[in-house]
C-alpha cells in the first residue's frame, strides 16, 4: 500500500470554500426570508431537506443523469481486476463499478464518501487507452475518493443551483402574481440577489474544481508511480473528444466538473472551466515525473 500523503492546500481550499459559501448562503437564505415573508425555521428545513437528498443519494443522482449502468465482475472482469489492484495499492475499499455507454472518452468518481463511492468510465474511454492509461486515469478517479472531495463539490453546489433556477424561473412565477408595483419590485431585487448568489458560489466551486483537478493528478502518479502515462492518458482522451460530434458532447457537458477531462463544445476562460488547462496539468506532471526519477 502506498504511503498516502495529504494534501494540505486541498483541504485548505475546501475548508475555505466551504466557510466563504457558507456566508453568501446565510445571507441568501436570510435575504429569501425577509422578502418572501418565510420563517427562518421553514427555511432552514427546506434547506436540510433538500441538501441531505442531495448528500444521501448523489451517486445514485448521477448515475441516473449520465445513464451509467453498474457492472458486475463477469460483465467487465478487466475493469474490475485493475480498480481492485489499485485499490489495494491506495488503501481503499473497492467502489461500485460502473459503464457509461458513449463515444465521449472520459471517467468520474461520485459518492457521499468510501462506502457509498462510484467509479464510472465511458465505452469510448474503454476502447482508446492501453492497459497503462487505464491505470492512470483510474487511479486519478480513486483518488478524488481517497481525498473525499465529491461530496464537498456535491453540497457546495446545491444552493447555487437553488439560485439559478431562482433566476431562471423567477419572473415565469412572477407573471402568476397579483401584478402590484410592489411584487414586481420584490421580484426584481430577488432575482439580481440570486444572481449575485449564483455567479459568487459558481466562481468559488469552480476555483475548487480546477484545484482537487491538480491533487487528484497527484494522487494518479503516488498510486501508481508513473505520471507519464497519466499525460498519455489525458493528451489522448483531450484530442479524442476534440473530434467527438458536439451533440454527443452536450449530453455530457451537465458532468463537466466531475469528469477527468470537460467534455466540452467550445471554448471556456479558465476563471470559469472547471478544469486546470491540459498545458498546466502536463507540466505539473512532468514536474512530479522529474522529483520521482532523481
Amino acid at each position: 500500500m502506498v504511503e498516502w500523503k495529504n494534501d494540505l492546500g486541498l483541504e485548505g481550499r475546501m475548508i475555505l470554500t466551504m466557510f466563504l459559501l457558507a456566508a453568501v448562503y446565510l445571507f441568501f437564505l436570510a435575504f429569501l426570508s425577509t422578502v418572501m415573508n418565510a420563517s427562518a425555521e421553514i427555511m432552514l428545513v427546506f434547506i436540510v431537506l433538500f441538501m441531505g437528498v442531495q448528500y444521501y443519494y448523489s451517486d445514485k443522482l448521477v448515475l441516473w443523469t449520465t445513464n451509467a449502468k453498474v457492472v458486475s465482475e463477469t460483465e467487465a472482469p478487466r475493469l474490475h481486476e485493475t480498480i481492485t489492484r489499485l485499490c489495494v495499492v491506495a488503501g481503499l475499499p473497492k467502489p461500485t463499478v460502473a459503464i457509461v455507454d458513449t463515444s465521449v472518452p472520459n471517467a468520474f468518481a461520485t459518492g457521499r464518501g468510501y462506502k457509498s463511492a462510484v467509479v464510472a468510465v465511458t465505452t469510448g474511454l474503454l476502447k482508446r487507452l492501453d492497459q497503462r492509461e487505464l491505470e492512470a486515469v483510474l487511479a486519478h478517479e480513486l483518488s478524488h475518493v481517497k481525498n473525499r472531495d465529491m461530496a464537498i463539490l456535491t453540497i457546495a453546489s446545491f444552493i447555487s443551483t437553488l439560485a439559478f433556477y431562482i433566476v431562471r424561473y423567477s419572473f415565469y412565477i412572477g407573471s402568476f402574481g397579483s401584478g402590484r408595483r410592489n411584487s414586481n419590485g420584490a421580484l426584481i431585487i430577488v432575482w439580481v440577489v440570486s444572481i449575485l448568489v449564483w455567479i459568487i458560489s459558481f466562481l468559488l466551486i469552480r476555483a475548487l474544481s480546477r484545484y482537487r483537478e491538480f491533487a487528484a493528478d497527484r494522487g494518479a502518479a503516488m498510486i501508481t508511480g508513473e505520471p507519464a502515462n497519466l499525460i498519455s492518458a489525458l493528451r489522448k482522451i483531450s484530442g479524442t473528444i476534440e473530434k467527438v460530434p458536439a451533440e454527443d458532447l452536450r449530453k455530457m457537458e451537465g458532468m463537466n466538473a466531475f469528469f477527468i477531462i470537460p467534455a466540452v463544445s467550445g471554448s471556456l476562460m479558465n476563471l470559469i472551466s472547471t478544469h486546470p488547462t491540459l498545458e498546466k496539468r502536463v507540466a505539473a506532471l512532468e514536474k512530479i515525473q522529474r522529483e520521482i526519477e532523481l
